[in-house]
């Protein structure tokens, strides 16, 4: 990696308020009326290594969803965060609690951050948390036919891609993930923040491929998917991501995807491995 040239700088933000859809109900991929909890808010019993199915609601976001008010410094904040990333708490109760980033949500645009569960229960909505982000501008030297986003280089070197003398690149994965299921997040012309869902609706495309037993944090490949300038299909393309959020019910919706590697060539060589996950990766739990 061209480790001496990432910039580490630090970014802002505060715990986010648990937010519902303005219209109190959504509506299912059935029809059906639903209120449950969302997106947003301080979650000490949900965190990366739960089941991506095991909570009563939707796009739910694991530990503690951080969001500065200004939205231009949220830019900032949400482009320069990476999956590893060390965060602060800054102020409150919980102050000098250390966690690590763990994915970022578009849409809402929220940088969600893993911190232990006693510590979480001391924070309240407004805490100051400070991410010392790097990452942004990452390069795998030997390999500049992959690209890497939104990735801190120590989580690299923990997660340990291997490269053989071909050019290839062995990642360990949880699950590996057909772009046909794809939906909510296709297109922009960048993935340097948000995700992308995976869609669950199909009962045999989920029980072909494990897709009920995703867990929030999983590492998982995208076949056929090229992250390159944006999130497009693309035949033999092979792109890699990190689960972000839980399931939804909204037709086009589903646990989320931030993207971390990608190879229009298809270089990468998925292993699974069920430990591929960051509550391991990172010794989170």
């Amino acid at each position: 990696m061209n480790r001496p040239e990432l910039v580490v700088t630090a970014v802002t933000g505060e715990a986010a308020p648990p937010m519902l859809n303005t219209g109190l109900y959504d509506v299912s991929h059935e029809g059906e009326a639903l209120i449950v909890p969302s997106v947003g808010g301080i979650n000490p019993n949900v965190r990366v290594g739960d089941g991506a199915f095991a909570f009563a609601a939707d796009h739910v976001e694991p530990g503690v969803s951080v969001r500065h008010p200004d939205d231009k410094q949220n830019l900032s904040l949400n482009v320069l965060a990476c999956v590893g990333n060390e965060a602060i708490v800054v102020s409150g109760d919980a102050k000098g609690a250390r966690g690590r980033v763990t994915g970022k949500h578009g849409g809402v645009e929220h940088v969600m951050v893993d911190f232990d569960a006693d510590h979480m229960r001391k924070m309240v909505v407004g805490d100051k948390i400070q991410i010392w982000a790097c990452g942004l501008g990452l390069r795998l030297e030997d390999a500049p036919h992959i690209k890497a986003f939104n990735a801190d280089p120590d989580f690299l070197e923990r997660w340990g891609p291997e490269l053989s003398s071909d050019g290839r690149l062995r990642v360990r994965v949880a699950k590996i993930v057909p772009a046909a299921v794809m939906g909510s997040g296709l297109g922009r012309s960048t993935v340097v923040r948000g995700d992308y869902d995976i869609q669950t609706f199909d009962d045999a495309m989920s029980e072909k491929y494990g897709l009920r037993e995703l867990r929030l944090g999983d590492i998982v490949a995208i076949a056929d998917a090229d992250h390159s300038y944006g999130r497009i299909y693309r035949t033999g393309a092979i792109s890699v991501g990190v689960v972000v959020h839980g399931r939804s019910y909204v037709a086009g919706h589903g646990p989320g995807v931030t993207s971390l590697l990608t190879s229009p060539e298809g270089k990468i060589d998925p292993v699974l491995d069920p430990g591929a996950n960051l509550a391991s990766i990172l010794r989170l739990r």
